[in-house]
Formats: C-alpha cells, structure tokens, sequence
C-alpha cells in the first residue's frame, strides 16, 4: 500500500520503513476458499489467525521496529484509517522515541475508546461503509473478525466499494488496490481502547491530513477527531493539512503526500 509514498519520499532523500502488523503481509491467510472460484459456504467456516491478534500485539510489534529505527535519527510516525490506533498506541507507550505522529484520515479516539464507538455518532452518518455489510461472509461474533469478500465479481457491490474508499480514481485503480487488501480484520482490535493519553501520547508533535473527499471517514468526522484532541493538549494541538482525495486516492497523489511529510520532517 504505501509503495507509491516511500518512492516519492526516496526521490526526496528521505529513509521510510513500511511496518506489516502482526497477521498481515506474507503471513496474511488467504485460504483456498477464498480463491476463484470462490466456496463461500467453506470460507465462512474457516477460523482466522487474525482473531487472536490485538491492537497490543500491533502496537508491541511497531515499537519494535521505532526502537530500532530511532537509532538513525527522528523518527515520524504515519498511519492511515485504523492504522491511527496503533500509531496512537505506540505514543502511549514509547513518546521519547517518536518526534511526530501523522494520520492521514485516521482514527484517532479520545472521547470514545474505539472507532467502533464513534460510528454510531452523527459525524459519521455520511459514510457509505453501511452498506458494505453484504460484503460480509460468516458469523462475525464467532470467528473474531470481520470478513469482507473483496474478490466479489458483483458489480453493485464493487460499484459500492468504490464510492465509499476510491471514488476519484479509475475502475482498474480500485481494481488494484482492491487486490491488496486482507479479508479478515480483527475485531479485537477494532473495538479495543485505542484513547490517546495527554501525558504520553499528548506531548508527541502532530499532524493530521484530512481527506475532504472521504466517505469512509467522512471529514465531519475527522474534524471531530481533531478538535478533541486539541481539546485534550491544548498547548500541542495538530498541525492541520488538507487534501481533496477519497478514503484511500491520497496514494494516486503520492507527490503530495510525501511533500507533505518532507516539510514535516524533523
């Protein structure tokens, strides 16, 4: 995913290192059932290794890599959508070793513990995630994940996808993208308490890009997000930007994104 980014951040003389979280990457599962063609009925059953992976595992896995990164200098510390739990995580736990912390349309929870409490709030009314849950496959509850069949061939659904995560680029870019996503999603770390401590978290330097173009997490929500945080450290508010792409475009604009980051950069 982040490929498109750490070229341009390379171009611009910049090292990045980009983390697969515990259960993901070459250890991701991709059974059998779930290839083409497709035995939903088998893969509805099929247990997930994700269903035993918390956000401490996720967070206990980046701190291992910001111990042995901050040996080479400052270390700024990105996350995208869920990704902001674990970033904020690893602010609760090892400030002194991060020197900035950016989410890019990211959850970043302070007045409710998990993002899974923040979708029922109004902010959050104009996301098209909802309709998405035909994505769905198997008992949520049972297997301890969430599981969305990104391999549909149904043109509603994909059309669906789309608007709610990619609406500004092209259908063979959603395609593409769509291709690197992991099915399973762990609820435990999705509904763990994810909230960002003042005297931990709070005192690490912050930005936040919003994405005026997101249905996922609609912008009302992110501003949300923003203003209880400044709320929280009033004296190390966030240092706003501001790109007009979808949920997931910022990575058809990398040049912008790693600008961005280049004039944040310690």
């Amino acid at each position: 995913m982040w490929a498109p980014v750490q070229r341009e951040l390379a171009l611009l003389g910049h090292r990045s290192f980009a983390v697969d979280l515990p259960g993901h990457g070459f250890d991701a599962q991709y059974p059998v059932a779930y290839q083409a063609p497709q035995d939903l009925d088998a893969w509805a059953a099929e247990p997930s290794k994700l269903a035993e992976v918390t956000l401490r595992d996720n967070v206990d896995a980046v701190v291992d890599v910001v111990r042995r990164v901050a040996r080479y200098g400052p270390v700024v510390l990105v996350g995208s959508s869920l990704g902001g739990i674990t970033i904020t995580g690893v602010g609760n736990a090892v400030p002194e070793l991060v020197d900035r912390l950016v989410y890019i349309s990211a959850w970043s929870c302070v007045e409710r513990p998990s993002p899974m409490d923040y979708l029922r709030e109004p902010e959050f009314a104009d996301s098209l995630l909802a309709p998405l849950a035909a994505l769905n496959v198997g008992d949520a509850a049972g297997l301890g994940v969430g599981r969305a069949n990104y391999r549909t061939a149904d043109p509603g659904l994909l059309a669906a996808i789309k608007a709610a995560i990619m609406a500004d680029g092209t259908d063979e870019q959603f395609r593409a993208f769509l291709n690197i996503l992991q099915p399973d999603e762990s609820i435990a770390v999705m509904t763990a308490d994810a909230r960002g401590q003042a005297g931990t978290w709070g005192t690490i330097a912050r930005s936040y890009i919003r994405l005026t173009g997101d249905r996922s997490i609609p912008v009302a929500m992110q501003d949300r997000l923003i203003a209880e945080c400044d709320a929280l450290t009033p004296d190390n508010p966030y240092d706003v930007h501001t790109l007009d792409t979808s949920h997931v475009g910022f990575l058809l604009r990398p040049a912008e994104v790693a600008g961005i980051l280049d004039r944040l950069a310690v």
